[in-house]
């Protein structure tokens, strides 16, 4: 075991459990999705439980599903009456989904669109307090935009892999790194909003709209 993962065992040892139910999901995410690592995981779910905590929004946003963990863990850090609208754009995923978010405790929460959430979004006609993205990096400043239209004055965006696992600071041809790197690169020069980036697991940012 390497030093990292000697000190990312001693950090889950160190804070709060995940529940039986997330432990459950995480594992068949990890035995039956094709890339389990998309997953938000225990340290990150947590963090996502206590952000919500914090802010107590009413209305939140997420963008890309997945297999529910970061949406569940959202759900479950919601005061009663709050509610998350989450976005998948592979309609695949949705018989692995949303079983497990309708067999939550924390169902009731919970709407999981189908589509592209830049068409999907627009047409619900909410105004969020928070969103989390985490869908198609090469269109995360699309995905920005959209969000920033549709979330009230002091709400906040967390925007996942802002690191990309330190490929952010490479001259790279690929799409999706350069998708990050031009994410970051406006969001830096964005005067509308704070933000702030965490080096948790593949990175994290916390925008605040003004």
């Amino acid at each position: 075991m390497t030093e990292t993962e000697k000190l990312d065992d001693y950090i889950l040892q160190h804070i709060d459990k995940e529940s039986d139910y997330m432990h459950k999901l995480w594992r068949a995410t990890q035995l039956h999705l094709l890339y389990g690592r998309m997953a938000s995981g225990h340290l990150q779910g947590r963090l996502l439980k206590m952000l919500v905590g914090m802010i107590r929004p009413k209305l939140v946003l997420e963008i890309g599903t997945y297999s529910g963990y970061s949406g569940l863990c959202i759900a479950e850090g919601l005061e009663e009456g709050a509610h998350l609208h989450t976005v998948e754009i592979n309609d695949e995923q949705e018989d692995f989904t949303l079983p497990w978010l309708k067999g939550s405790p924390w169902a009731d929460r919970i709407t999981m669109h189908i589509g592209d959430a830049l068409e999907v979004v627009p047409k619900l006609g909410l105004m969020f307090d928070l969103a989390f993205v985490d869908g198609d990096k090469r269109r995360y400043v699309d995905y920005y935009e959209m969000v920033l239209a549709h979330l009230n004055k002091g709400g906040y965006i967390l925007a996942d892999n802002t690191l990309w696992d330190g490929h952010v600071l490479e001259e790279s041809h690929d799409p999706q790194t350069l998708g990050i790197q031009a994410f970051n690169d406006w969001v830096a020069k964005d005067e509308r909003v704070e933000k702030v980036i965490l080096p948790l697991r593949d990175g994290l940012t916390i925008i605040r709209k003004k």
